[in-house]
């Protein structure tokens, strides 16, 4: 079974705060070609990640119910068309401007929690980061708050049935969960494995 992390709704926004701040620093020393990329989220450009980003630290819950009718009810399509939308309008020094400007935000849209943002974060850094080669190091705590969020939400990810007959330890924090198979690995590799960026047999041991 998962552990329980509880951290304080403060302890995860400065946790965001500071995750923000990592990502602008990130961004801001690539070229302008690398906001072009392809990132882990298929059918996804960096800039369209980074869009997203900047969409779910502010956007207003009139503005996401209008944009979930365009999407014909889904999400999935919400997410994707505004992300590429405001990555069309607006430069790659807009974009960052903008999420600079809202490192300190304390936003959650409609039925998510401040963990859920968090998680978005660390996930969409490495979403950022793995395909141009980049380190970027997700924080222990943080990460376990997020692998248990994933572990135990259920929707979009369905993380603990999609991996039933695996048991999951984190090597560089103190999280595990699931029985099974072991798959033993860093926390950022665990956490793209359950939201689906990776396969389970590319990390499981014997």
């Amino acid at each position: 079974m998962a552990q329980t992390h509880n951290p304080s709704d403060e302890q995860v926004w400065q946790a965001i705060a500071t995750e923000r701040r990592r990502l602008v620093e990130l961004l801001a020393g690539l070229p302008d070609s690398d906001w072009d990329r392809d990132s882990l989220c298929a059918g996804w450009r960096v800039r369209e990640v980074v869009a997203h980003v900047v969409i779910s630290s502010g956007a207003s819950t009139s503005w996401l119910l209008w944009q979930l009718v365009r999407a014909r009810g889904s999400i999935d399509r919400l997410n994707h068309n505004t992300a590429v939308r405001l990555a069309e309008q607006i430069s790659t020094a807009e974009l960052l401007d903008r999420l600079r400007d809202r490192i300190d935000a304390r936003f959650t849209p409609i039925s998510t929690t401040p963990t859920d943002r968090l998680m978005d974060l660390l996930v969409h850094g490495q979403d950022i980061a793995v395909p141009l080669g980049l380190r970027h190091q997700i924080p222990a705590e943080p990460a376990r708050w997020s692998l248990q969020r994933i572990w135990t939400m259920g929707w979009p990810f369905h993380a603990d049935r999609k991996l039933g007959g695996y048991q999951l330890v984190a090597t560089d924090t103190d999280w595990s969960a699931g029985e099974g198979t072991v798959i033993a690995a860093p926390a950022s590799d665990l956490l793209l494995l359950l939201t689906g960026r990776t396969s389970p047999t590319v990390l499981a041991t014997d």
